[in-house]
């Protein structure tokens, strides 16, 4: 209907830029009228369909946020055969790659290539085993990692520190905090507990498992709060990560660990929006 309605509202939308919305100028009249819509026109929508917040006061209406929503909606979504494939439904992929994706300047190209090629370096550590130490003893990760070994670049005195816990972050230890892996290079890294455990610079030990454990207790604090597939797009591929790491453990280990773990939010460096308390 849209398309037919917009045809004949062709000339009144045009004297009145801005609007959006198509109705009938009043109730017997076939005239069409483009009102723009305010502030007022959606507080007495919501009036009339009594539509009200939890005080029971008549909700007030943020169309950027609905906007919002709906694309955080597609989103969670899987890629192949939905709407979000594309950014306009009406598009095929064909057209959105044509309009969205071609790059019209060597700067604009180069731009496209580095966002591929980030894209393609987050699935290879998502799919890289992770690294866990049985012992805290540099000998076996120089001895049982030596991949991690080369792409550290640690030097004797770094894979002392790292061994020996000056290098600790909440749930591992970290070959480089200032590698700029996840956030600007030569700062802090500022990922949150659960990024380690997908993080290639993120090295397990014994001494890591009560942290560990506190951070699985958290995922299932949140999967009993969040719907299924919202918890899946945001925690899922940790909490798998999580119990592949802890399997490697010595489970005498993980039964003293696990006396240390009272399962609440204060055991964990979380923000605000992150409690589920």
């Amino acid at each position: 209907m849209a398309r037919p309605l917009r045809a004949a509202a062709e000339l009144h939308a045009a004297r009145r830029p801005g609007t959006a919305w198509l109705c009938l100028a009043r109730r017997g009249n076939p005239a069409l009228a483009a009102r723009k819509v305010t502030s007022v026109s959606r507080q007495a929508w919501a009036r009339r369909h009594g539509i009200v917040d939890a005080e029971g006061k008549p909700l007030k209406i943020h169309r950027s946020r609905i906007r919002t929503t709906h694309h955080a909606m597609r989103d969670k979504r899987t890629w192949t055969g939905s709407a979000r494939a594309n950014i306009d439904p009406n598009h095929t992929p064909a057209v959105e790659g044509g309009h969205y994706l071609s790059a019209t300047t060597p700067a604009q190209r180069k731009a496209v290539e580095a966002i591929v090629e980030d894209a393609q370096h987050d699935l290879l550590r998502r799919a890289h085993p992770p690294t866990v130490l049985t012992d805290e003893d540099a000998a076996a990760l120089a001895q049982d990692y030596p991949d991690v070994m080369a792409t550290m670049e640690l030097d004797d005195a770094a894979l002392a520190e790292l061994i020996g816990g000056q290098r600790d972050v909440f749930t591992a230890a970290c070959g480089d905090q200032l590698s700029g892996l996840h956030g600007p290079k030569g700062k802090p890294c500022p990922a949150r507990p659960w990024v380690c455990l997908l993080c290639p610079l993120a090295v397990f030990a014994p001494r890591h498992a009560a942290n560990l454990l506190r951070l699985k207790a958290f995922f299932s604090r949140q999967w009993q709060q969040m719907p299924a597939a919202h918890f899946m797009a945001v925690f899922g591929p940790y909490a798998t990560r999580i119990q592949q790491v802890l399997d490697r453990f010595d489970p005498v280990l993980l039964a003293e660990a696990a006396a240390h773990v009272r399962d609440k939010d204060d055991e964990l460096p979380l923000r605000p929006e992150e409690l589920t308390e």
